[in-house]
């Protein structure tokens, strides 16, 4: 795609304005850095990093005739969606009729009547479009085009937001809010995929530049590109649609059934039950893990990781330097019995194999205000 047919977001000239290093992100011109991702990893582990995720799809979904959107929802994720209360958010999946993962997603509830959703940005079209023919009749689902996305990650993101917005010190994790700044609503949910304390605030598009520039105005805040959030949120255990995620890999296999509703994986009612059910009790032929080389070489996606008679077990998805490692890191998917934590495998870069051994995730500990 050339640069002039690549979308953009509200705050594409700030970014241009900041000295930001763009490149092609999901049909959008995004920053992938500013001053160096090395940089930007480690100021938002120690302070307070801000992202623009605009490029990824806001809606609300409107319960119709009375009906609870949560309850209709239901249908096609395996989250408890009826039974989520006013100003709490839940991740969940969107599923196709194999249990394989269409998308993953941010369910937030507004009110008895609404929920907004936040999906990935690469498959926001298709989501919106599954989503609305499948609950015709009983929802109604609107994207909130005229809205941008920001996210502030850090240990002092809090303390960077209060003087934005009042309130927001009383929320938790996974916990949301409506607010105001200068007289435009803001919505905020105490969230993020960096696995440190932080915000995604939902903003108008006419106010998001000047509230971004707010922030930036606090000495701890730092804008941060596509790549340092990459790097996070790996370190942090956390998958990447598209790489770790798609729609051949069921939540069994991508060890995210927690992601399911405890009575739900019992009487079903949304896509792919059979089939995920099935292997809950069965087994299943792969599991995504951690990965800890034991060198320094970075083992990309792609790369086959092998046993110790040099026999294909299974392929990384994501891999990275993880600066607050201080070494690399990687998660792929293995066969069953490989999957232990510490078991020896080899990972196969250029045609050499490197000693590397199975890793808990995260690698870096979650560190969300809970209540």
């Amino acid at each position: 795609m050339t640069q002039s047919a690549l979308k953009t977001t509200r705050l594409h000239s700030l970014h241009e304005r900041l000295g930001a290093k763009m490149v092609p992100f999901a049909g959008y011109h995004m920053p992938v850095q500013y001053d160096g991702v090395l940089g930007e990893h480690t100021h938002t582990r120690k302070a307070a990093g801000l992202f623009d995720v605009g490029h990824m799809g806001q809606a609300t979904l409107t319960g119709l005739d009375g009906r609870d959107p949560g309850a209709a929802l239901e249908a096609l994720v395996p989250g408890a969606m009826a039974t989520l209360k006013p100003g709490r958010t839940r991740y969940t999946l969107l599923l196709n009729d194999e249990g394989g993962i269409r998308d993953d997603l941010m369910v937030t509830r507004l009110d008895a009547e609404t929920l907004y959703l936040v999906v990935n940005a690469a498959c926001k079209d298709t989501d919106f479009a599954h989503i609305a023919a499948a609950l015709d009749g009983q929802a109604r689902l609107d994207p909130l085009t005229d809205r941008g996305l920001v996210a502030l990650q850090g240990p002092r993101a809090a303390e960077a937001l209060a003087g934005q917005v009042s309130g927001i010190e009383d929320l938790t994790f996974m916990q949301a809010s409506r607010a105001e700044w200068r007289e435009h609503d803001l919505l905020l949910t105490r969230s993020g995929y960096t696995g440190e304390d932080g915000f995604e605030i939902s903003v108008p598009n006419d106010a998001i530049e000047g509230f971004v520039e707010a922030l930036l105005a606090h000495d701890s805040v730092k804008p941060v590109g596509l790549g340092a959030r990459d790097s996070l949120r790996l370190e942090a255990g956390l998958c990447l649609y598209g790489h770790d995620l798609d729609e051949a890999t069921t939540p069994v296999e991508a060890d995210l059934v927690w992601a399911i509703g405890k009575k739900r994986r019992e009487t079903g009612g949304f896509p792919g039950f059979t089939v995920i059910r099935r292997q809950m009790e069965e087994g299943i032929t792969r599991r995504r893990v951690g990965l800890r080389p034991e060198g320094r070489t970075i083992a990309r996606e792609g790369t086959e990781i092998v046993d110790d008679q040099g026999q294909t077990i299974g392929r990384v998805t994501s891999g990275s330097f993880a600066p607050s490692v201080g070494g690399p890191v990687a998660m792929g998917y293995v066969r069953p019995e490989f999957a232990a934590a510490d078991t020896p495998v080899g990972l196969k870069v250029r045609g050499k194999v490197h000693p590397a051994r199975v890793a808990a995730m995260p690698f870096v500990a979650h560190r969300y205000v809970r209540g």
